[in-house]
């Protein structure tokens, strides 16, 4: 026999539960989900702060750069007031480097003076045993070495060891969180997540430096050392553009002659790259066989040259400017000649300033036919010749007559300084932006 169903109440819907207050989800339930959906929040915005500190760091290639931003970035993603990175020395037992971040002005001022940590109290710690350190009262940890004088009171710390190709590069320190909590799990995740990318971008950076220094060895190699000018007091200066791994084409030379003048040139083969870099060497030392002799003028060591290289087949335009200081009665002669290349800049005794503008002829590898002119002015004892290529004044947001006024003020301003110290001041302070090599040659007349 089968059931009869139970009769229901019209209306009634059969098989719903009975819904009672002591069914709903306690405050602690409650608690939970709030803390859980916290967790999820903040989850979600330090992954989107690692991945922007990915972008961020991997975009840099100097060095020092890098490490800063690495110490800026570990502080906001975890709200540290206080951060530094200190790296290890090539013994791994000490700091050589100390980069601290977020001091005030104040704070830095009361540590005028005190030596930079060099590995100890916790520091050393972290050193001897690179796991990640949390500690929630510097003061109670048994290593601790105390403060020195002046320093800020620090009451937290999160340490993590940065390593680079399976070495230890160094550490990365965080104090104190701006929210007063001592440092968690979560915070100590995010900061040994963020030392992977530290590690690939210092190790990039690393790099960076070798390829770069190699390329200026390099091209140090091809340029020559200025060779005894006296009475002429002399100086150069070569700096490589900015981008690493770029050769450049840049070059001078001087040569003192028998008869007591001497032989300055400066040139330019356009391009960065090997080929560049050969052809400037070939022409450097081209040009300086035609004007050892000393007899020939400029333009027809030039005319000469361009000669040569049309019949090689060199494919690279090249400028260059052929000056030379020769004794005349009362002060000095300078006769030159120029293909294509920017006017020298002379500095008078008193300090004025001003461009010998002439004639600048044609590029070397344009037209052999074309006559190149010679022009000559007089100098006065005491008088600065200052031959450079458009790597010293040229921008991309300005004109080369603008940087040429800029040069001109620098030389002015730097003009009682030797010759060796106008060099540096000239290609530390150069008015151009730095994306091509740049190379000056200067000569100064002996005074009366």
């Amino acid at each position: 026999m089968t059931e009869e169903p139970e009769e229901t109440t019209p209306g009634e819907p059969a098989d719903v539960p009975y819904l009672s207050l002591f069914n709903l989800p306690l405050s602690s339930d409650l608690d939970r989900l709030g803390e859980q959906m916290h967790d999820l929040a903040r989850a979600q915005r330090t992954f989107q702060g690692l991945l922007g500190a990915v972008v961020s760091i991997s975009s840099e290639l100097e060095l020092p750069t890098v490490l800063r931003r690495i110490v800026r970035t570990a502080m906001d993603l975890v709200g540290a007031r206080y951060g530094a990175m200190g790296v290890l020395d090539d013994s791994g037992e000490q700091l050589a480097e100390f980069v601290p971040l977020g001091l005030t002005s104040q704070e830095l001022t009361g540590l005028a003076g005190v030596e930079l940590p060099r590995g100890r109290g916790l520091l050393g710690h972290l050193i001897r045993h690179p796991q990640p350190l949390r500690v929630d009262r510097i003061a109670a940890h048994p290593d601790s070495a105390g403060f020195p004088p002046g320093h800020p009171p620090m009451r937290s710390l999160l340490g993590v060891a940065i390593s680079v190709r399976g070495r230890i590069y160094g550490n990365l320190y965080l104090s104190d969180r701006k929210d007063g909590k001592p440092f968690d799990r979560h915070d100590e995740g995010v900061i040994l997540a963020l030392a992977g990318t530290a590690g690939v971008a210092i190790e990039n950076a690393r790099l960076y430096d070798q390829v770069r220094n190699s390329s200026e060895r390099f091209q140090r190699l091809l340029l020559p050392e200025l060779l005894d000018l006296r009475p002429f007091e002399s100086g150069a200066v070569y700096r490589p553009a900015r981008t690493p791994g770029q050769l450049g084409g840049d070059w001078y030379d001087a040569v003192k002659l028998s008869d007591t003048s001497c032989i300055a040139v400066i040139g330019d083969v356009v391009g960065h790259d090997l080929e560049a870099a050969a052809a400037m060497s070939q022409t450097r030392n081209m040009l300086r066989a035609l004007t050892f002799e000393g007899h020939t003028p400029p333009s027809a060591a030039l005319t000469q040259l361009d000669r040569i290289m049309d019949m090689t087949g060199g494919q690279l335009l090249t400028t260059a400017c052929v000056a030379r200081l020769e004794p005349a009665d009362r002060g000095w002669t300078l006769r030159w000649s120029s293909a294509g290349h920017p006017p020298p800049l002379v500095v008078a005794p008193d300090g004025a300033a001003h461009y010998l503008e002439a004639e600048p002829g044609l590029p070397l590898r344009v037209d052999t036919a074309q006559p190149r002119p010679d022009h000559s002015t007089s100098l006065p004892p005491g008088s600065t010749v200052i031959l450079y290529t458009d790597g010293l004044i040229e921008r991309h947001d300005r004109s080369l007559a603008d940087g040429m006024r800029a040069l001109a003020a620098l030389a002015r301003h730097h003009a009682r300084e030797p010759v060796d110290q106008l060099c540096r001041s000239l290609a530390d302070h150069h008015p151009s932006d730095g994306h091509d090599d740049m190379a000056a040659l200067i000569l100064r007349t002996p005074g009366p």
